[in-house]
C-alpha cells in the first residue's frame, strides 16, 4: 500500500546542529529515533504515532516531551476532537547533526552519539538474509583535509536524500559514514635509499 507524500503546513529548518547534552541524549534512544524518522512523513498526534510504533500512548507522550523539550519536535497544530485539544507535533528540521569533538553551548562535553552503523546493521539485517542489501566498504590512506572533503560529499548526498518527498511503497535506510581506522596495521615508509629487491625467477 503507498503512503502518502510528504505533507507540510508547517515551516522547518533543514538542518540542526545539537548543542546540547538533552539534545544528544534525546536522539540516542531507539523509540525516540523511530518517531523522529516518522514525522519525515508528517506532523503526527500522540495517538497516531502511538498506533505506528505499538506501543502504549503514554509511552509515546512520555518520549514526544523529551524531544520538545530539546527543542527537536514542536507543536505545530491542534485540533478539537470531543471538546479535548489533540496536538500535532512536527520536526524542527530536516536533519539533525552533532560535530565532532564540540562542546554543549556550557561548555561540557557533549556525549558521544549512537553508532549508527550499528543502527543500520540491525535494520539491515532482513533484507540481507533476503538477499536486497546493496552496501560498499572501501578503505584509502589520505590526508585529513581529504577526509573532511569527502565527509562534506556524503553529507550532502545524506541531505539530498532527506529532502527527497515522503512516497511510495517502501521505506528505505541510507547510512554513509567515514571513520580513521584507530590501531590499523601500517607498512613502514621506505628506507632511504634502498632500492627494490628483484623477484626471484
Amino acid at each position: 500500500m503507498a503512503t502518502s507524500p510528504e505533507v507540510r503546513d508547517f515551516e522547518l529548518d533543514d538542518e540542526l546542529e545539537l548543542s546540547t547534552v538533552a539534545q544528544v541524549k534525546a536522539v540516542g534512544d531507539p523509540l525516540r529515533t523511530m518517531i523522529l524518522g516518522l514525522l519525515h512523513e508528517r506532523a503526527a498526534t500522540v495517538s497516531e504515532l502511538a498506533i505506528a510504533v505499538g506501543r502504549p500512548k503514554g509511552t509515546v507522550a512520555h518520549h514526544v516531551k523529551v524531544l520538545t523539550d530539546a527543542g527537536l519536535l514542536r507543536v505545530v497544530r491542534t485540533r478539537s476532537v470531543r471538546a479535548i485539544d489533540e496536538r500535532f507535533s512536527g520536526r524542527s528540521a530536516r536533519m539533525f547533526s552533532v560535530g565532532l569533538g564540540r562542546r554543549a553551548t556550557d561548555g561540557s562535553a557533549l556525549p558521544v552519539d549512537f553508532n549508527d552503523f550499528e543502527v543500520a546493521a540491525v535494520e539491515s539485517a532482513a533484507s540481507f538474509e533476503a538477499g536486497r542489501l546493496r552496501a560498499f566498504i572501501r578503505h584509502a590512506r589520505i590526508p585529513s583535509d581529504q577526509a573532511s572533503m569527502c565527509r562534506e560529499r556524503m553529507l550532502d548526498a545524506v541531505r539530498e536524500f532527506e529532502r527527497l518527498p515522503r512516497s511510495g511503497d517502501r521505506l528505505y535506510g541510507i547510512t554513509v559514514g567515514l571513520y580513521p581506522m584507530l590501531g590499523h596495521p601500517v607498512i613502514p615508509a621506505p628506507e632511504e635509499g634502498g632500492g627494490e629487491v628483484p623477484a626471484s625467477p
